[in-house]
């Protein structure tokens, strides 16, 4: 609505039906009795030709040359200075009864009136039931397109035409050639990062593309909230803990074990915080010595980009048994290895033979191995260091938690079921790098057994026909630390040495695909940062709300029941309802989301943009710019805040 923006401040415009003919125009203005009807110039045809239309209309091929008129028409010379008419859209006015036949017309009626009858009172009940005809766009358009010119035309219309309080701007925004809604582009005004220092826009190594990130998200949060299946007959609350949801299948013949325990992963609420946690629930242990949770106590205290955070540990019988349960964080969505790499897919139904065929798993990319060998060589290393050992490298403990990211999990539980046997250190620590060589193995050749004794000379063939031979040295080198004996491995002789030696040597061997994995670390920061910042001011409109809730329909404020109905927050309650509570021109409530997203993100960017609010009998309306309403907007919630602080609490 540009061409309302004439007037330098709000202002309150009263319309009213004029109650003579005076009123309708001024005096001072002289328009040509020759003048065409504007409809038939826009529209092609004009509606009103038989109900006052004062301007004149050429006749059609098939139109007699003499109109008939009702015989109590006549013409005034009021009627025929009477304003330029430019409706929002056609009127469906009732049938006028004709009566016989008039006396025709003078040549000199005929060329500026078709017919004469002047404006009554009848006709304000007739444009209550106005219906647009059609959308402005499909319209040609001709004429003065001036703004001043349609400002003041615009300004000489009866009330009756400003029928706009349910309607859409598009519907009586004017001709489409004068205002064009263009994408908006202040809404986006926090820039995100320049496309020339984002390597790639599609899916990278740790980061999926922006449709697809958005949906793992998305399932990752739908993830967390999900509810327990009926008739599981879990604890109600679990030292703390409630809303337990399996996340393993609790069959005998897949549970997991720990040694001679069965075990069992659940999904719980913390009572404290909100937060969900991982639980995972040793069958029938008996604690025998408290300070077997010493080792939980160590492994809550390490922090690590690949190690599941271990928050606690404690034995309930609230499951009909003695045990062990541990809280671990909680990563939605997560897999082990064994289920994402090495499970066999499901059987699926050639249409050619019609019959089933189970799908084998398909061979690790070599880059992916190598990333999953630097992120657990990683988190071996920050363990080594504080004194401890994993001892849970394994494809049913190490879980895929996004694209290419994995993490070790139930550390800490082997700790505490083994604290009677005592065991050096050093030995387990030696033990994780074996461990360690024959999960890259099994990655290599996706078979969980392929380091085992009789597979061990087939798995090396295996990874030397599909992989890099740079591979097979690490997991020959890692698997060997545990010889007393010299050995020769990666084509260089090695002695064996102390374990802190033993990993920092191991790094020195691998230095280059460590270098290439912090490279796609940083990229996937570069990306997630993007994709941040667009997300970054979607918090501004909900604060706009927020605000709008604390204003409009306020019951009493400062011992004023009418605070809310009055002043600048008037505005805002007429903002509002321009905003939310808009009709269509069948009557019915407009529920488009980029209008409201449109508006406003214009009031949270101060334009200058003015727009026309209608009060709610039409009886007035109030030409004002968004940057205007953001004031009273801000005015009024400040006023809201001052008074709710403690400094002014009475």
């Amino acid at each position: 609505m540009a061409f309302f923006a004439r007037p330098q401040s709000s202002s309150a415009v009263k319309i009213v039906n004029p109650n003579t003919q005076d009123e309708l125009r001024p005096q001072s203005r002289k328009d040509s009795v020759q003048r065409q009807c504007r409809n038939i110039m826009i529209y092609g045809s004009c509606k009103y030709q038989d109900k006052g239309c004062t301007y004149y209309h050429p006749p059609s091929p098939d139109t007699p040359k003499t109109i008939p008129r009702s015989e109590s028409a006549s013409l005034t010379a009021q009627a025929v200075n009477a304003p330029v008419f430019v409706p929002k859209a056609a009127a469906t006015p009732a049938p006028v009864p004709q009566t016989t036949s008039p006396p025709p017309l003078s040549a000199s009626r005929q060329s500026s009136v078709a017919s004469p009858s002047p404006p009554s009172p009848t006709l304000q009940t007739d444009y209550q039931d106005f219906q647009p005809q059609d959308a402005y766009e499909n319209y040609p358009y001709s004429g003065d397109l001036s703004i001043d010119s349609l400002t003041n035309q615009m300004a000489d219309l009866d009330s009756q035409f400003y029928d706009v309080g349910g309607v859409d701007a598009s519907y009586y925004s004017g001709p489409p050639d004068l205002y064009i809604r263009e994408p908006l582009n202040y809404h986006l005004y926090t820039n995100t990062i320049p496309p020339a220092f984002i390597s790639t826009h599609s899916d990278g190594h740790f980061v999926s593309s922006s449709s697809d990130l958005r949906q793992v998200l998305q399932t990752r949060s739908e993830t967390i909230r999900g509810a327990p299946a009926p008739g599981l007959n879990l604890p109600e609350d679990l030292q703390g803990y409630h809303t337990l949801v399996p996340l393993e299948s609790s069959a005998a013949n897949e549970r997991r074990k720990f040694g001679s325990w069965y075990s069992t992963v659940y999904r719980a609420i913390n009572s404290t915080d909100g937060a969900p946690y991982t639980l995972r629930r040793v069958e029938n242990y008996r604690l025998m010595h408290q300070s077997a949770f010493t080792a939980i106590e160590a492994w809550s205290r390490i922090r690590h980009p690949s190690i599941v955070l271990v928050r606690e540990a404690f034995t309930t019988r609230a499951f009909g048994d003695s045990s062990l349960v541990v809280a671990y964080a909680y990563h939605a969505g997560a897999k082990t290895l064994y289920d994402a790499h090495f499970k066999p897919q499901p059987p699926t139904v050639q249409p050619s033979f019609r019959s089933h065929i189970q799908l084998q798993p398909t061979a690790i990319p070599e880059r992916t191995i190598w990333s999953y060998i630097v992120q657990i060589a990683s988190a071996i290393k920050r363990v080594h260091e504080a004194g401890l050992a994993v001892r849970m490298i394994d494809v049913s403990k190490i879980l895929v938690t996004g694209k290419n990211r994995i993490r070790i999990s139930s550390c800490g539980i082997v700790d505490v079921l083994t604290y009677d046997a005592q065991q050096d250190i050093h030995l387990l620590q030696l033990e994780d790098l074996s461990m360690f060589g024959r999960l890259i193995i099994a990655l290599c050749c996706t078979n969980a057994s392929a380091a085992s004794g009789s597979n061990f000379q087939k798995s090396l063939e295996i990874m030397a026909q599909a992989y890099s031979p740079e591979i097979k040295n690490v997991a020959l080198f890692l698997i060997s630390k545990n010889n007393p004996h010299r050995v020769r491995v990666c084509s260089f002789e090695m002695t064996p040495l102390t374990v802190q030696q033993n990993i920092v040597t191991f790094f020195d061997i691998i230095h280059s695909k460590v270098v290439a994995e912090m490279d796609d670390a940083l990229e996937a920061t570069d990306q997630l940062e993007n994709e941040l910042m667009g997300e970054l001011e979607n918090a501004r409109l909900v604060r706009l709300l927020c605000k709008f809730g604390f204003i409009n329909e306020r019951p009493e404020f400062a011992r004023d029941p009418r605070w809310s109905e009055t002043g600048d927050r008037y505005i805002i309650k007429l903002f509002r309802d321009y905003v939310f509570h808009q009709l269509d021109e069948n009557g019915n409530p407009v529920t488009n989301l980029s209008h409201v997203l449109t508006c406003l993100n214009k009031l949270d960017a101060g334009s200058e943009e003015k727009l026309m609010l209608i009060a709610p009998d039409e009886q007035s309306c109030l030409v004002v710019s968004y940057k205007e309403i953001k004031s009273c907007v801000e005015a009024a919630f400040s006023e809201l805040a001052r008074a709710g602080s403690s400094v002014y609490r009475v």
